[in-house]
Parts: C-alpha cells; sequence; structure tokens
C-alpha cells in the first residue's frame, strides 16, 4: 500500500513538473501573449523626435530565408555609405523599437539594417531563441549587407537586451573580416541564468522548486527548439571574440541585474570597454543618459576606426 502511495506521488509530482514546465515553457520561449509596444510614441520620451523620424525615413525592406527556411525581415536605412551598423531588438520586440538608436547611428554616417528577431515582429518562426539560435541569422544579414554595400564594408553590431546578448553571441562566431566591433547595452550572461534569475524575481519562485521547473523548460527547449538552455552562454561565446567591444548597462537594472554585466566585460579578451549609466532602469541608459551615451558611442568608434 505504502509503495503505491509512493508511486502515485511521484507520478502526481512528475506530471505537475511537466506541467509547470509547459506553462514557463510557453511563456518565456513563444510569442503566446505578448504585443510589442515599438508603434507608441510618446512626447515625454526623451527619444521622441528621433523615433517620429525613423518612423519617417523611407526604408528598404529585406528578406532572407533562415536555416529552417523561415522568413526573416529586416528594414534598411541606405546613407550611401560604407558604414553599416546593425541594430538588433529586446524581447518580444522589433527592428521598429530600435528607431532612436538609428538616428544616432545614422548621424554617426552608417546605413541601418533592423532586423526583426525570429518569432517576433515580421519575421516567421514558433520559438524564441534570445540570442543562441538567432545568431546564424544575424550571420546571414551580415552577409546580406556585404552584397548590398560591397567588400569595403565596415559593419558595427549594436544590440540592446536580448539584442545585447545575442550581439555577444555572434561575436564568438567565424565572421567576415568586414565585422569591425560591436556593443552591448544590458545583455544577459547566459539563457539559462536569465530565465533562472526571472522565475525567481517574476514569479517568487524559491530556489528547490526552480531547479527542477528551469531543467524541464532546459529539456523541453532542446526537443524544441533545439538547445538547452545552459548551453546558449553569451560568456563562452565572448571568450572567443578578437574584435572591440563597448558594454553599457545600467547600474539600477533588476530585470537583467547589473552583475551580469562584469560576467560579460571579464569574458573577452580582446579590446574592452565598461560604462556603468549609475542611475539607469533596464533599457534606460540611453534615454536618461543621451547626450553622454552618444559621446561614449562616438569615441568608442572613432577609436576603432569604425
Amino acid at each position: 500500500m505504502k509503495k503505491k502511495l509512493l508511486l502515485s506521488s511521484i507520478a502526481v509530482a512528475g506530471l505537475g513538473l511537466l506541467a509547470a514546465g509547459e506553462y514557463f515553457f510557453k511563456y518565456a520561449m513563444t510569442p503566446y501573449n505578448k504585443e510589442p509596444d515599438s508603434k507608441k510614441l510618446s512626447g515625454k520620451d526623451p527619444l521622441y523626435r528621433d523615433k517620429v523620424w525613423f518612423k519617417d525615413f523611407p526604408k528598404e525592406k529585406w528578406t532572407i530565408k533562415s536555416d529552417k527556411g523561415l522568413n526573416l525581415f529586416a528594414q534598411y536605412l541606405n546613407h550611401h555609405s560604407d558604414k553599416t551598423a546593425i541594430l538588433l531588438h529586446g524581447f518580444m520586440s522589433d527592428g521598429d523599437s530600435m528607431g532612436g538608436f538609428a538616428k544616432m547611428f545614422y548621424d554617426l554616417g552608417f546605413n541601418i539594417l533592423l532586423p526583426d528577431a525570429r518569432a517576433q515582429g515580421r519575421s516567421e518562426g514558433k520559438y524564441i531563441g534570445y540570442g543562441w539560435v538567432e545568431k546564424e541569422d544575424i550571420l546571414a544579414w551580415i552577409n546580406q549587407v556585404i552584397i548590398k554595400v560591397g567588400s569595403n564594408s565596415k559593419i558595427v553590431i549594436m544590440g540592446q537586451s536580448m539584442g545585447g546578448a545575442t550581439a555577444m553571441m555572434v561575436s564568438g562566431l567565424d565572421l567576415p573580416v568586414q565585422v569591425k566591433a560591436f556593443i552591448e547595452d544590458c545583455g544577459y550572461s547566459s539563457v539559462k541564468e536569465e530565465i533562472e534569475y526571472q522565475a525567481g524575481n517574476l514569479f517568487n519562485l524559491r530556489a528547490f522548486p526552480r531547479i527542477p521547473v528551469i531543467e524541464t523548460v532546459s529539456c523541453i527547449n532542446k526537443l524544441r527548439n533545439g538547445f538547452f538552455l545552459g548551453h546558449a552562454s553569451a560568456v563562452k561565446q565572448l571568450r572567443k571574440n578578437t574584435r572591440p567591444f563597448l558594454f553599457i548597462h545600467g547600474g539600477k537594472d533588476h530585470f537583467v541585474p547589473t552583475k551580469m554585466v562584469y560576467q560579460n566585460y571579464a569574458a573577452t579578451n580582446a579590446p574592452k570597454e565598461l560604462w556603468i549609466a549609475p542611475l539607469a532602469g533596464h533599457a534606460l541608459s540611453y534615454p536618461m543618459y543621451k547626450t553622454e551615451y552618444q559621446q561614449r558611442v562616438r569615441a568608442f568608434l572613432k577609436k576603432y576606426n569604425c
């Protein structure tokens, strides 16, 4: 009798864990019930004028096929320059959300490419890869820029939040010589660490239940999305990076905790710079410190001839 009760308890616990894993996978790894706010413009936004400029600027529409046959979408702003900035947006957003950054880089003389990550914006896909899957998509976009602009291209890759993590993950690939530098703003150190942090922060899961739930999510993600969460590491990719890298993070970031930027910064042995925007929360360093942000980006690009 006791054996049957024990087996029943184990079965119930297992089913409960699987159900929790399915719920968190759907919440974290799919676009379910999420709407980007990139179309909303507010006059109170410090980047309002820049975003209006971006909205009105004529854009080319680009498409490519992913390795899985997904149609991926991007917008291109032509400055008729040999310099191009590829700007990578955050979680459940789209290229339009990077309009303020587009204005900054355009003023610095860059063409601008703004991809919509798979399963977000106007790109196809069921699952969000948090930068790990998308890094191969960005390599494909890099090659499209070289075809468009020419072999003398100078390419800078910049991303914010999930886009920042994507930029770091891209940095560890075998890249064309045309890629000259990277900038990341508030990206996480690894997908697993970020999801574990959010499970505790947003859902108030204590350490013991959090660990088996995240491991279950990781297994589900491997089956459906192609990778275990622990393998998707910005830190590991940065160890292979050879190009100059500017790291930016808000000092009051409680969504991607500020401590992660120090892990990222320490991981690369390439030329690097770090700036902590003291009072900025998540993804708020640019609007809160617009002038200093622009100065630091401009100085970094000038220093490395980008």
